[in-house]
């Protein structure tokens, strides 16, 4: 049976405004992220809620100073899900409090088809079930910023999407250390990209605040073309497009070696054989050409694949990994940024593309349609 699709929320106004009636709608995925990540710090850094509330402190002042506006958002999805600002702010700031132990993110694409000017972003996301009943597609409309849309967790203000302007981010987990609570947590960050109207205001904006608070992966695009952000408390690297126009990015750092960054590898979730896997796949349909690049053909000649299962591109989950933090592929989302002028757009599969019993064969859309 095909794996219910998750909540749609149109979400518009002030801040504050966004905010409860993000909490409104809802609080109970809210409430369950909260006991999923309850049970994975236990599991990973051995901390209870409230060891994990009295950290998230420090990331409550910065976000404050930082993004005002941002941390309004936060205040009212506290008030609008009946919870302590503390919690919104550790569910925005889980990756750093965990001390880049948290390994979602998975396989990233960013490609200029060179024959047409289309630009693809899209991704496998990968994490435990659990959360797969607590994600929703949201939009967010507010006064003189682009229209966001993405598919995110409850109580996590920016994730995976796009915008009006046809900026779109994918992220990619990293594991190194160490974090800073003086800077901005990547969920926070992911948000300001896509209130960005372009890659290079968004790369900008970043750049601006000196780094994040721990070591993440972004990869951004617009109609220009598309960029991988590698960064750090430490310091930024920059991916560009290969020769055929493409950046294809998974767990791991690939060129940022700023010092003092201490990366040790990702076990169990394949991260160095899904870029060779990926890379393999694109290298060979960039030479041929001989098939069409639109989402679905993405989906499945790349997004589906499953060599090297269960660490593969549409990861099946490791049954060596612990139960709280066994990952596998929730959706894919593959986005259409468009030449000049086009109107953004994506698909989304909801479980791992390619297994009909939980997709249905069903292709989520957005914007949607209400």
């Amino acid at each position: 049976m095909p794996l219910p699709p998750p909540p749609r929320i149109e979400l518009r106004g002030t801040p504050r405004e966004v905010g409860i009636e993000h909490g409104k709608r809802l609080s109970q995925q809210i409430r369950s992220q909260i006991q999923v990540y309850e049970a994975m710090f236990q599991r990973t850094s051995n901390l209870n809620w409230t060891a994990v509330r009295d950290i998230s402190n420090e990331y409550r002042e910065t976000i404050s100073t930082l993004t005002p506006n941002i941390y309004e958002e936060m205040e009212g999805i506290a008030e609008g899900a009946g919870l302590d600002i503390l919690d919104i702010v550790a569910l925005n700031a889980r990756s750093e409090i965990a001390l880049g132990l948290f390994s979602d993110g998975c396989t990233s694409l960013g490609w200029k088809i060179p024959s047409t000017g289309q630009i693809f972003l899209a991704q496998n996301w990968d994490w435990v079930p659990p959360v797969q009943g607590n994600l929703a597609m949201v939009s967010i409309e507010q006064p003189g910023l682009p229209k966001i849309h993405m598919v995110a967790e409850a109580g996590i203000v920016g994730k995976i999407g796009f915008n009006s302007a046809s900026v779109g981010v994918c992220l990619n987990a990293i594991r190194a250390h160490p974090t800073n609570a003086k800077k901005l947590p990547i969920h926070v960050a992911l948000r300001l990209c896509l209130q960005s109207t372009s890659l290079k205001a968004a790369v900008h904006k970043l750049e601006s605040l000196s780094g994040v608070a721990s070591a993440q992966h972004i990869l951004i695009a617009d109609p220009t073309g598309s960029m991988g952000l590698e960064l750090s408390p430490l310091g930024n690297a920059y991916i560009f497009p290969n020769q055929h126009g493409f950046i294809t990015h998974t767990n791991h750092f690939l060129s940022n070696r700023s010092t003092g960054l201490q990366e040790p590898l990702w076990e169990g979730i394949g991260t160095i054989e899904r870029l060779e896997r990926v890379n393999h796949l694109l290298g060979d349909w960039a030479k041929t050409q001989k098939r069409p690049v639109h989402a679905e053909t993405l989906r499945q000649q790349l997004f589906s694949d499953t060599l090297n299962a269960p660490v593969s591109i549409c990861a099946q989950g490791n049954p060596e990994r612990p139960i709280e933090t066994r990952s596998r592929t929730l959706f894919c989302i593959v986005m259409k940024l468009g030449r000049e002028g086009s109107p953004p757009s994506a698909e989304v599969v909801w479980g791992r593309p390619g297994n009909e019993e939980e997709t249905g064969n069903n292709v989520l859309k957005m914007p949607w349609t209400s």
